[in-house]
C-alpha cells in the first residue's frame, strides 16, 4: 500500500463508525427511493435535476452504498472518489432541500 493510501486511510478512520455507516447506507436507500417512488415531485423538491445534480446524486448514492456496506478501496484514487466525506456531504444536503 503506497503512503497516499496510508494517508487516506488516517483521514478516514474518523467515519469508520457503524452508525455513519447506516446513516449513510439508510440516505442512499431513502434518495433512490424516492426518485424511483416518484421521480418527478422529488425533482421538484430538490430543484430539479441538471447536468450537476443528477450526476452528482448517482455518484453519492454509488458512493454511500459502497462505504455503507464496508468496503474499503485500497488504491489511492478510489479511497478519493468514494470518499464519504463528499457523499454524506452530498447526500445530506440533498436530504435537506428535500425536507424543505
Amino acid at each position: 500500500m503506497s503512503k497516499l493510501a496510508e494517508q487516506l486511510e488516517k483521514v478516514h478512520a474518523p467515519l469508520d463508525k457503524g452508525l455513519l455507516r447506516l446513516l449513510s447506507l439508510v440516505l442512499g436507500i431513502f434518495h433512490v427511493a424516492m426518485v424511483m417512488w416518484e421521480p418527478h415531485q422529488y425533482a421538484n423538491k430538490i430543484g430539479g435535476f441538471d447536468e450537476v445534480v443528477g450526476p452528482l446524486l448517482i455518484w453519492a448514492v454509488c458512493s454511500s452504498m459502497i462505504y455503507g456496506v464496508g468496503f474499503k478501496p485500497r488504491f489511492w484514487l478510489w479511497q478519493i472518489v468514494f470518499s464519504p466525506y463528499i457523499s454524506l456531504t452530498i447526500l445530506i444536503y440533498l436530504t435537506v432541500l428535500y425536507v424543505m
